[in-house]
């Protein structure tokens, strides 16, 4: 056992004292220990409930012959941390996570981990810390939220954001709007519609890191107890058979994540994540590829924001096994890939029907031939851009307009509200990129505004920055290179005419090489905007957002 190393021997004796300290008893010390991550706290709504899932984690990892022992990890609510400084915290936890998390696992010779997550960073940071200690890992997350109601129809935290947007326009009253605030966000759990938080909840059951369910079971269904148990289970049974997190999220294993990514319509940020994973398992996952995937992978469902179901749909619907059943039916899966289950994939799926085929398009009639998400490029994103392509009105898929330049958030926000942005306008808000915001804040209030006074079929937001998962409409994010290190965002100017065509993949500005250079000439740095504590740190470290932000140490 990795563990003895801490456990066994003369040399141990102190060790065994601080265990003795504990209270473990000589035939837990003889077990297998067992680290469970919890991201329990009282401020995320997806987190409240994890007390209660990491009990049940506990009790299935003793019942099965391991030694449970808790420690915590970090996580931000990103809905409380949106549109203030809060939000440069967001992105940036999601490395905090994986440390803090490495640093625990090896500093106390665990033989295994149990990953209890649920919101946004705090799913791909412990994917991170997974495959980069790599002992046998499993994950079993706290769920989602049920859809709220209001006048008889469900919604979700997008539908709050955009209320917001409404009553600016004039459109809802402020008892309307408080009604929205009261009913919306109704449960425990991640917030409703396929968000970040759930697409990687998602993508974790996709990548074989989690249990059947992982991503779809509502949070405050008893069987989500029930898969607790079994996750502590069935991390013995990884254990015994030294099934580790590399074993399993390989290359093909992070291919089926990027298919089925673009199948269910998962948030650009999973365009962030996946690669950032990817890369602490020891390769690098090219979002570019993300187009040639997308090109055959056709996209089935249509969760909130893109339309009108939810969470709790797709789990009653038979979740994301049937959905990966339905994909695998044009062979676009790898289904011979070992997972946490102790099966393959196509061992997995190979039972699981779709009961709704209005939730889970057939694969014979989806939403669209080509997947959820497009990546963009052209000489305003050379390197790259995302758009939730599933999530843009039809008539805003190809776009020409104005640029309207804003060098922060909070100044789009008020130009959008004050009615100074009109239809046909290509909003910009650069310098909200990795480096530049610091953090790389997500645009959700400007976006819901803009949908919320009507514009979201006549207005783009294009942005170094990135978005919520609950943003929808042409909201076009993580143009590489950010304005901050000198990107063309950065020499955008008020009024050049912008063009867009999602179809093609391209995002273009009209403006001469010649003139490019004379502006590139012109351009000056901005002084960095935070030069203290931990973001200043991160400032100096992370790369772009075409490279997942991920943090480099900087080359002397």
């Amino acid at each position: 056992m990795r563990s003895d190393a801490v456990k066994t021997g003369i040399q141990q004796a102190p060790h065994r004292s601080l265990f003795n300290a504990l209270g473990l008893t000589q035939e837990e010390l003889h077990r297998p220990m067992v680290g469970i991550v919890s991201s329990y706290n009282e401020i995320v709504p997806g987190h409240m409930n994890l007390d209660k899932i990491v009990e049940a984690v506990k009790l299935g990892v003793a019942m099965a012959g391991g030694t449970p022992i808790v420690f915590p990890a970090i996580a931000v609510c990103d809905g409380i941390a949106m549109g203030h400084t809060g939000m440069k915290y967001s992105l940036v936890t999601r490395d905090l996570i994986a440390d803090s998390t490495e640093a625990m696992a090896m500093a106390h010779a665990f033989d295994a981990l149990v990953m209890v997550p649920n919101c946004d960073k705090n799913v791909p940071g412990l994917l991170m810390a997974a495959a980069r200690i790599n002992i046998p890992t499993i994950f079993v997350s706290g769920g989602p939220m049920l859809a709220g109601r209001v006048n008889g129809e469900k919604t979700s935290l997008s539908s709050m954001f955009e209320a917001v947007g409404a009553y600016s326009a004039g459109k809802m009253t402020e008892e309307e709007v408080e009604e929205y605030a009261c009913k919306t966000c109704p449960t425990a759990g991640s917030c409703s519609g396929m968000y970040t938080a759930n697409s990687m909840n998602c993508l974790t059951e996709v990548l074989g890191m989690g249990l059947q369910g992982n991503g779809t079971i509502p949070a405050v269904y008893s069987e989500r107890i029930r898969l607790a148990k079994h996750a502590g289970m069935k991390i013995m049974e990884l254990y015994e058979k030294n099934i580790k997190p590399r074993d399993i999220m390989t290359e093909k294993a992070f291919l089926n994540a990027l298919t089925m990514d673009m199948a269910l319509g998962c948030s650009t940020n999973s365009m962030l994540h996946l690669p950032a994973i990817a890369h602490e398992a020891g390769f690098e996952l090219n979002v570019d590829i993300a187009n040639e995937i997308s090109a055959k992978t056709p996209n089935l469902c249509h969760l909130a924001p893109a339309g009108h179901t939810y969470m709790e749909d797709l789990y009653e619907a038979g979740g994301i096994y049937a959905v990966m059943n339905e994909i695998s039916k044009k062979n676009l899966l790898y289904t011979d890939l070992i997972t946490a289950t102790g099966k393959t994939v196509g061992e997995n799926i190979k039972d699981c029907v779709n009961r709704n085929p209005e939730v889970i398009r057939p694969i014979d009639n989806p939403y669209s031939e080509t997947g959820g998400i497009a990546v963009l490029k052209g000489n305003l994103a050379p390197d790259s851009a995302v758009v939730k392509r599933s999530a843009v009105a039809p008539e805003m898929m190809v776009h020409s307009g104005p640029a309207r330049v804003f060098d922060c958030e909070e100044d789009a926000i008020t130009a959008i509200k004050g009615g100074k942005i009109v239809p046909g306008d290509v909003v910009v808000i650069r310098y909200e990129g990795p480096k530049g915001g610091p953090g790389m804040r997500e645009m959700l209030n400007p976006t819901s505004a803009i949908m919320g006074m009507g514009l979201g079929s006549s207005v783009a937001l294009i942005t170094d920055g990135r978005f919520s998962g609950a943003s929808r409409g042409a909201s076009i994010g993580h143009v590489s290179p950010e304005a901050a290190v000198g990107g063309n965002i950065a020499l955008v100017e008020e009024g050049d005419i912008i063009n867009i065509d999602i179809n093609a993949n391209t995002l273009d500005f009209l403006v001469s090489p010649e003139e490019l250079e004379a502006r590139r000439a012109k351009w000056q740095p901005k002084e960095p905007k935070i030069t203290t504590g931990y973001l200043a740190r991160y400032t100096a470290m992370v790369t772009s957002g075409n490279r997942g932000a991920i943090l480099e140490i900087p080359k002397r």
